[in-house]
């Protein structure tokens, strides 16, 4: 009989949860669930070795653990923390974590231009939700904004470096999902940037999911560019059977009417794909007849992009022949062949004041 692994006990929030040893304090909060869990700009759950760089995740250590009570001395990145038994912690509980969090966005904000308007990804951006919730209202930064020069990476995907937060993200993906990776990170410092040593194109059979981890709008979809906002499309879950093995085909569908704007990985409500997809469904089926459309997407009611997406996405099925096991319903009285009013030859116009049921009778108008 396997002996049964020990859980760890761990508090955020005055909320208590049992987790494996060796979770992080980010994916024990995410078990939770709710407004305790931080968020994150850097880690992603589908790469490993991502994570620690943001520090949007920050949280207070209250309480070390069972064994060792004493709090940590600083806030800790939630993502890169394991759990320990006993380990007390505090999110949004604690004001000093709120007032870091203001200070990671004032940073991650001071070379972010103000693009937002143009943007193709405003409505599904986490910087976006990021600043709306612990920005300010205005900066303090007094110098330029850091410029960098056009980097090319083919005809599928847009680099607009200035927007790069330089999560690494794109980087971890090219490194797990593809054979061969293209790009990294040139330069170090304030001179570090997402581009090609050597100017190459991004070309891969997975190299598209680039544009999915990106948590900001510094790697788009060309195919997609200021064609349209994502809060007037339907997102619907759709499916195929697609050729490559790896990839799993199971897609979410930007539509307008029977258009199809644009295919995108599947994604939960933390941000990240369920399941990476291939080059060719992301970019090349773009009609609605290569597809089989399961019905509307999920999403969040607090996103604008759930607003009028569930509108004429699925005719709504006949509910008298369901429980008639099929069967048509029958008329049992035509109200047209009963009533007087509607018959030819009446002329309403004869009656004097409001007309009553008493002002009718067979013949007609009395």
């Amino acid at each position: 009989m396997a002996e049964e692994k020990k859980l760890f006990k761990v508090t955020i929030d005055n909320i208590s949860v049992e987790v494996e040893p060796g979770t992080t304090i980010l994916n024990a909060a995410r078990q939770i669930g709710g407004d305790i869990v931080p968020p994150a700009m850097c880690y992603y759950s589908k790469l490993q070795g991502s994570g620690g760089k943001c520090r949007t995740c920050l949280v207070k250590v209250s309480k070390g653990s069972e064994a060792d009570p004493r709090p940590m001395p600083k806030l800790v990145a939630s993502c890169r923390t394991t759990v320990m038994d006993g380990m007390e912690v505090a999110n949004i509980t604690s004001p000093e974590v709120i007032e870091a969090r203001k200070g990671v966005v004032e940073i991650l904000l001071l070379n972010h231009p103000l693009d937002c308007p143009i943007c193709d990804q405003a409505g599904e951006c986490h910087l976006q939700d990021l600043s709306y919730e612990h920005g300010v209202s205005a900066t303090r930064y007094e110098f330029k904004r850091r410029t960098f020069d056009k980097v090319d990476l083919g005809d599928k995907i847009q680099l607009h470096m200035t927007r790069c937060i330089l999560c690494y993200r794109c980087v971890f993906t090219a490194d797990q999902l593809t054979e061969k990776r293209e790009h990294g990170v040139l330069g170090r410092g304030e001179h570090a940037e997402i581009g090609t040593y050597i100017k190459e194109s991004l070309d891969n059979d997975f190299i598209g999911n680039v544009i999915d981890v990106c948590p900001v709008g510094a790697l788009t979809d060309k195919t997609f560019r200021f064609k349209n906002r994502v809060w007037f499309l339907k997102p619907v879950d759709a499916h195929r059977n697609c050729e490559n093995p790896k990839c799993c085909g199971k897609t979410t569908l930007w539509m307008r009417g029977e258009e199809v704007f644009r295919v995108t990985a599947r994604k939960d409500v933390y941000g990240e794909v369920e399941a990476f997809i291939c080059d060719t469904c992301r970019f090349d089926k773009k009609e609605a007849k290569d597809w089989v459309v399961e019905g509307p997407r999920n999403i969040s009611r607090s996103s604008v992009i759930s607003q009028n997406h569930y509108v004429k996405t699925v005719k709504p099925q006949e509910t008298i022949e369901k429980v008639l096991d099929g069967r048509k319903p029958k008329l049992l009285m035509d109200i047209h062949t009963v009533s007087e009013v509607n018959r030819p030859g009446i002329d309403l116009s004869q009656i004097e004041g409001p007309a009553h049921s008493d002002d009718f009778n067979k013949k007609g108008v009395q």
